[in-house]
């Protein structure tokens, strides 16, 4: 499917809206080959009431980046449903208070850069116009920018960009694909956070290293707070990068 991109700030205005009146309601949940981020495993776990050992078996599957070279784990593909979202139903989507951060998004896509001077990013937008889509034919008087904020996508943003440090320090220090233990500890932190913390705590995954009781204990009560020690876990265990914490 081609797909074409514009470039659309902030302050411009989309002419957007998808709603179940439309004819195409639920067609970009079909066809669907949709990378998944550590933060929407973790919500879509959650709001499943499992853990992500079980969310990760029963509806993933896992490659590696052709550019990045790292585990990155997708919806698992099902010929037999054309290949369709597990959560879509005729009347949407079953777990849209915590659906994934690109179906979020849509119809927008999301571009972060590192500045190079300050060490701060800078996002870009496009706009993805498929033409399965009819959502384009409704207007609004939403800007980019109102519209991010209505699909509450803010925090989802703030853990993904967490990983651009990874990706980056991963291309300079270990070119090529991630294998082997290492593999298995990017992939045990990131994403199975339930076995991570099981890990932890009945195990001797940080003997060697001086973690804070109140760290201990964040991380023992709060995914999100594991999800981001398991960032800085993967960055020592990858690159050597000492945790202070």
């Amino acid at each position: 499917m081609i797909e074409d991109m514009i470039p659309i700030g902030l302050d411009d205005y989309i002419k957007f809206n998808c709603c179940s009146k439309n004819v195409c309601f639920n067609e970009c949940c079909r066809d669907l080959s949709q990378a998944l981020t550590p933060y929407d495993i973790l919500r879509l776990k959650n709001n499943l009431e499992i853990s992500s050992q079980i969310f990760l078996k029963k509806y993933t599957s896992m490659h590696y980046g052709p550019e990045s070279g790292l585990p990155i784990v997708e919806f698992k593909p099902n010929p037999g449903t054309g290949h369709e979202c597990p959560f879509v139903t005729e009347k949407g989507c079953a777990v849209y208070e915590d659906r994934p951060a690109s179906c979020r998004m849509y119809p927008l896509a999301r571009a972060v850069a590192k500045t190079r001077e300050t060490g701060g990013l800078t996002e870009f937008f496009a706009l993805i116009e498929e033409p399965h889509c009819k959502g384009f034919r409704n207007e609004t008087k939403e800007t980019v920018g109102e519209w991010l904020q209505s699909q509450d996508v803010r925090m989802h943003n703030k853990h993904n960009d967490k990983l651009i440090e990874i990706i980056s320090l991963k291309n300079k220090m270990l070119p090529g694909m991630l294998e082997g233990i290492q593999s298995d500890q990017f992939y045990l932190a990131l994403y199975d956070l339930d076995e991570f913390r099981q890990q932890i705590f009945t195990g001797d995954l940080l003997k060697d290293l001086k973690v804070s009781k109140e760290m201990m204990d964040q991380i023992q009560k709060d995914d999100e707070a594991l999800l981001g020690f398991g960032i800085t876990w993967v960055k020592y265990m990858l690159f050597g990068i000492e945790i202070t914490l």
